[in-house]
Order: structure tokens, then C-alpha cells, then sequence
């Protein structure tokens, strides 16, 4: 689970958003408590006067007693516009010209749809950031070639990691430097100095959230660029020179702290607050700088649109960014009046989806009770991203229950594919189980055209994986059931074949023809854990998917099992590398695999390494371990190896502490370069 989506549990959304945008400003309190099943469409405002009345309505009407949530806690988030870039910026290098050794590139869902990682490769050079500074290395030498602090401080470690993304001699690099989503209520009476009607006296220096950074590496990297926004990065994708970040924003607005007064006085103050509110309070910011000179601004009413029926209480906005340019520019947002905590691209079409489930587990975890139904939604929202200006937005829909990450969905043959878990997956007898939907576009709606239910009765999704017409799903409770579910036909999908065996995969990916690798982790017959595995399973008949080999690491946990950037597989040696994290004097494998390196670590402390393996026909052959231990006692040499990559033959492990090159064909140490 990522930190983004441990977060969304913990909290309570800030406040409920515009139901209408009509000539008449009066309206009905929006329904906050679930979206209709099915396809639903956006409208845009009329103007700033209409769309401000409409919002202190709807959040009058949300507002309670501490604020927009339980503890007066409440979402900050934010995007931007600007004025458009100067005609005058020139086109970024392509990548140099001489062909680019074979490299693998960063794991992604997708081919041809690059996500941000914390490292990058086109084969000529490597890229990473780590704690705030840029590095970049020459594969061939084997040197360090350049370094670029980002932000001040950034020896420190901010708790946010960051990411970019690599296009010829730029790189996109996205700093999430903070988190805005818990704005702290009011001082209590007379020990604040919150403005009397409670608005944010906060202005663009005071902006908490992502930054995104152009850099030039044609020679020295050197930054060219930088968009600040309010609020929190949801996530980017990349395809050619075009890159799209999705952003999500709330209101800045601040409630008092009155211990002694009353809940209903509460509630009256804070819908005061309310209606002293302006457009600032509620649109988001952004500052850019350029050519040493910076502007600022926010969002525009025009910009923004909304549901006729709506769940999200925040602005989700789209942003696209060339990279070919000199300059990061505008922007040039599309945003909607929605959450959104999920991103997932083919190319030519965007979507960025939301689940409810941060009404239910907060509340229901705490008691042996089924979710309420309305709460129990994802809405998923389709933009066409096939050009290179600003996405359009085509469709929106919604169906019941929750995803686990971007690859429960997938588009293929014009149709959507998503796969959740619905029902109570805590406490004795759970009833959830789990469905896959196919949703086809139609106008400006997805239509749900078909549906697989009654997968994994009393467990919840572990792994889902779309390949062509067939998902493969993975639930788990006490064993673990894969599902090969048959989507050829979208109006008459069905369940073609499953396995059960003990544990279950995290993680799914392709490996060749009627092949698939999975990793998870190992568990007893009662379901209790018992450390990392990597299985092949033969899916070559889908109504009999079988595991054909197993790798299994005591007491092992892998970053692969919960983020599939740290997995790599290189098919042309049929190489799997692994990060692993041991708690134990020993790796070991399953019989029928070869024998197990050692991976010994010192007395106390985990051992951090990355497992090689290759992938046979019939089996695992283990290469042996990569690890970046110095011996120093620092602590960022405790690290663990993060992401691996081949470069023409080379495998570089990159972590905290460094990169390490080594032979793919010896195992042998070539470099070491220090990062740290």
C-alpha cells in the first residue's frame, strides 16, 4: 500500500463540493455519501460568482462542529495555471545520436507509458535522485558524471520520496517536499493569531505540496525550470515528450479551536468562516519560475468542472507538461470536482479513479459490521490524452467497491476493465468478495457492459494482472485462489479456471507465452506469513493454471511485493532481479530450485540485498545476491537496495548509499559509486 493511500485511510475528506451550476444560485445540499452506479457526466460553471455561491452552500451544509472532519483536520491540496510559455522556448535535444546499448527501463503497466521512479536510464546515461540531490552516471565508465542539489536542505531526509521522469537531455523531476493534507485547525481562543474570519493568510512563499523541476543534462545539469503548486501529487505518467501529472486540491480554510463552546456555536463559526470566503480560499495556486523571473497565480473558474452527482471533496486536476520546451509553462489544467488517488494510462486515454473507503475503515475496522453499500464505490473518471495539448475529458463512471492500485484496471479492445473488492474484509466470518467489470465508452459515459462477481468469497484482491483478453486476479484470506477470468467476449466475461495454494502474489507480470511470474509471500495452512515467494505458474491452458516452480525466502520481505518499480525482469537473459529485505541467517529456497546463497546479515539487523535469478522453462536457477553493504556503521549503509536496471550487460542495483555494477553473466562486482 502506498504512503499516499495509508494517508487517505487515516483521514477524513475536508468538505463536500458544488452540486449544480444552473442561472439559479439556490440549490439543494449535495449528496456526499456515494455516487449512482453506471455512467454520470461533468458540467462546467458559469462563472466564479455562481461557482463560489454554490460551494459555500455545499460546504455549509458538510461543515461540523471541528471542521471538515472529525478532529478539525482538514485536506489542503493544490494545482495551477499560468500564463502560457514564451514562443521563443526552443525545443529540447533528442537523445544523442548514436544508437543506445539495450537498457531496461523503469517497470511500468504499461509499454510506451513511462511512470515516475527514482531512477532513469536511455542506455547512454543513469539518472537518480535521492534525499533532494540529482545524480547522474556514465554506464560505460562506470563514473559519476554530474550532481544537482534540488532544494536546499536536501541532505535531510524529508519522509517524501522523490521521483522523475527522462526524455532526451531533460528530466522531469517531482518533489513532493511535504505533505498539505493536514492543515492544523486554529489556535484555542486567545493564544492564535488566525485572521478574525478565519481565511488562509497564506501566499504562493507559503505553498506546501509537490514541486516539479526541469533540468538540462546536455551538459552540467542545471535546472531551467520550476511549477509549485499547493497540494499533493497523486501521480504522473509520460508518453513521448508529453507528460501529465495528476494533482488533487482542497480549500485553505482555517477553524477555530473553542474548547468551551458548544457544538452547535462550533458549527455556527465555522459556517461563518464559510461565508467570508473567496475564490483564493478555494482555488488552487502556482508559482513558476523561468528564466530567473517567477510568477503566480491560481487556477480559473473556467477551468474547472463538475459532476451532475458527485463523492469526491477535492479538486482533481490534470496537468500537461511538454518537455521538448525549455520551460515547464501553464500547465494548461483540466480539473474536476472529484477526488482521486489513482492513475492509470495507455497513451491514448487517462483515467483517474477514487474509492470511498476512508469512510468505512477508520469507523468499521472497530466493529464486527459490513460497510454501508453507498460507501462502497469507486468513481473513475476517462480523459483522451491521444494529443499533446490539454487531455479532454470523455466519460466518468462508477462501480461498487474498492481497488488495490493502478492494475486492477486496464483498457483493451475500447473497453475498460476494473477488478474490486466490495464487503467486510476485517473481523470474524468476513463477507467480501471480489468482481471484475467491463465498462465500454459510449458518448460521455462508461457503460458497464459485463461483470465477473463472486471471486474469493471472504478474502479481498492481493494482485491483479489484464494481459490481452484474460485478467488473472489474486485473492487471499488463508490461501490463495488465482483466478483466470476470461474478458474476450466484454459482455459475457466469466471465470475460466483457478489454483489454490497457500500464501498469494502481491504482484503478476508476464513472463513469455502461457507464462506468469508472481510475487507475494508464502503463508501457513491458517494463513499466517512466513516470507518472500517468487512463483512461475504455466497459464498456458486457462482453465487449468498451475505453479510450476517456487522460490521462497524465510522471513524475507521484498519492496516488489507492494511497489512493482522495484521489480525488474530483463527477458532477453530471462533474469529476475529482486529487492530483498531478510530477517533471518538464510535464504531459502523450495526444492527443485538450485541451492541458496547465504544471505547473512550481522546479529540484529536485517540483511539488505538484491536476489538474482534466472527463470527457466521449468524452474529458478539462482545467480547469487547483489548487496551495498560498506561496513561503516552509517546508517544510510543499512539501506536497502531499491531498484535495478541492465545497461549493456551490466546490472546496476541502486540505493540510499549508491550504485553498484554487476556482471549479469559472472555476478561479479564491476563499480561501486557512492551517492550518499
Amino acid at each position: 500500500m502506498t504512503q499516499a493511500r495509508v494517508r487517505r485511510l487515516i483521514l477524513v475528506v475536508s468538505l463536500s463540493l458544488v452540486a449544480g451550476c444552473t442561472a439559479e444560485p439556490a440549490i439543494a445540499p449535495p449528496r456526499d455519501r456515494g455516487v449512482p452506479a453506471g455512467g454520470f457526466r461533468l458540467v462546467a460553471f458559469d462563472s466564479c460568482t455562481e461557482a463560489l455561491q454554490q460551494l459555500k452552500t455545499a460546504a455549509k451544509a458538510y461543515v461540523g462542529p471541528w471542521g471538515f472532519g472529525s478532529n478539525g483536520n482538514i485536506r489542503t491540496f493544490g494545482g495551477a495555471e499560468q500564463a502560457g510559455a514564451p514562443a521563443a522556448a526552443k525545443r529540447a535535444d533528442a537523445a544523442p545520436g548514436a544508437a543506445a546499448p539495450a537498457y531496461s527501463g523503469t517497470n511500468t503497466h504499461e509499454a510506451g507509458v513511462d511512470e515516475p521512479d527514482l531512477v532513469k536510464s536511455d542506455g547512454k546515461r543513469i539518472v537518480t535522485v535521492n534525499r533532494g540531490k540529482l545524480y547522474v552516471i556514465d554506464p560505460a565508465d562506470r563514473r559519476l558524471t554530474g550532481e544537482l542539489k534540488l532544494a536546499p536542505g536536501a541532505d535531510g531526509f524529508g519522509g517524501a520520496e522523490d521521483s522523475l521522469l527522462l526524455q532526451g537531455d531533460r528530466a522531469l523531476v517531482l518533489l513532493r517536499e511535504g505533505w498539505a493534507g493536514m492543515a492544523k485547525p486554529a489556535a484555542a481562543e486567545g493564544g492564535g493569531s488566525v485572521p478574525a474570519d478565519g481565511r488562509s493568510a497564506r501566499t504562493p512563499e507559503d505553498i506546501v505540496g509537490p514541486r516539479l523541476i526541469m533540468v538540462d543534462l546536455s551538459g552540467a545539469p542545471e535546472i531551467i525550470g520550476e511549477y509549485r503548486i499547493d497540494g499533493d501529487l497523486v501521480d504522473a505518467r509520460q508518453v513521448g515528450m508529453t507528460v501529465r501529472v495528476v494533482v488533487r486540491s482542497a480549500p485553505r480554510l482555517t477553524f477555530p479551536y473553542r474548547e468551551q463552546a458548544t457544538d452547535e456555536q462550533r458549527t455556527a463559526t465555522n459556517r461563518e468562516i464559510i461565508d467570508h470566503a473567496t475564490p483564493d480560499d478555494w482555488l488552487p495556486r502556482y508559482e513558476v519560475t523561468s528564466g530567473g523571473r517567477t510568477s503566480t497565480g491560481r487556477i480559473g473558474c473556467d477551468r474547472v468542472s463538475r459532476p451532475a452527482s458527485y463523492s469526491g471533496t477535492s479538486l482533481v486536476t490534470v496537468l500537461s507538461f511538454d518537455l521538448g520546451v525549455a520551460t515547464l509553462g501553464a500547465g494548461d489544467p483540466v480539473t474536476v470536482i472529484a477526488d482521486g488517488d489513482t492513475v492509470y494510462s495507455n497513451a491514448t486515454r487517462l483515467y483517474v479513479a477514487n474509492d470511498q473507503r476512508w469512510r468505512v475503515l477508520p469507523m468499521a475496522t472497530t466493529r464486527n459490521a459490513a460497510p454501508d453499500p453507498k460507501d462502497e464505490t469507486t468513481e473513475i473518471y476517462q480523459f483522451d490524452t491521444s494529443g499533446a495539448g490539454a487531455p479532454r475529458y470523455v466519460a466518468a463512471a462508477s462501480v461498487p467497491g474498492w481497488l488495490i492500485n493502478q492494475y486492477a484496471m486496464s483498457e483493451w479492445d475500447e473497453h475498460l476493465r476494473v477488478a474490486t473488492t466490495s464487503g467486510r474484509t476485517w473481523g470474524n466470518k468476513p463477507d467480501s468478495t471480489s468482481s471484475v467489470y467491463v465498462l465500454r465508452a459510449d458518448g460521455t459515459t462508461l457503460t458497464q457492459v459485463g461483470k465477473v462477481t463472486g471471486l474469493g468469497k471472504g478474502e479481498r484482491i492481493h494482485a491483479v494482472r489484464f494481459v490481452g483478453g484474460t485478467g488473472y486476479v489474486v485473492t487471499f484470506r488463508q490461501t490463495d485462489p488465482l483466478y483466470t477470468v476470461d474478458l474476450h467476449d466484454p459482455t459475457t466475461p466469466r471465470v475460466s479456471g483457478d489454483l489454490k495454494i497457500n500464501g498469494y502474489s502481491a504482484y503478476l507480470h508476464p513472463a513469455g507465452e502461457g507464462r506468469l511470474l508472481g510475487v507475494g509471500q508464502e503463508a501457513s495452512g491458517q494463513g499466517r506469513v512466513q516470507g518472500t515467494q517468487l512463483s512461475l505458474f504455466d497459464v498456458s491452458d486457462p482453465a487449468k493454471p498451475t505453479r510450476i516452480a517456487q522460490y521462497h525466502v524465510k522471513q524475507g520481505h521484498s519492496e516488489a511485493e507492494f511497489d512493482p518499480h522495484a521489480f525488474l525482469y530483463w527477458p532477453a537473459e530471462r533474469l529476475v532481479v529482486l529487492p530483498l529485505t531478510v530477517y533471518a541467517r538464510g535464504a531459502v529456497s523450495n526444492p527443485g530450485a538450485v541451492k541458496s546463497q547465504s544471505v547473512v546479515g550481522s546479529p540484529g539487523l536485517p540483511s539488505n540485498v538484491a536476489l538474482a535469478l534466472r527463470v527457466g522453462d521449468g524452474g529458478f536457477t539462482e545467480l547469487g545476491t547483489v548487496d551495498h553493504t560498506l561496513g561503516t556503521g552509517r546508517p544510510e549503509d543499512l539501506a536497502p537496495i531499491r531498484r535495478s536496471l541492465v545497461v549493456d550487460g551490466v546490472l546496476w542495483t541502486v540505493s540510499a548509499a549508491g550504485l553498484k555494477a554487476t556482471s549479469v553473466s559472472t555476478m561479479k562486482t564491476l563499480g561501486w559509486l557512492r551517492t550518499a
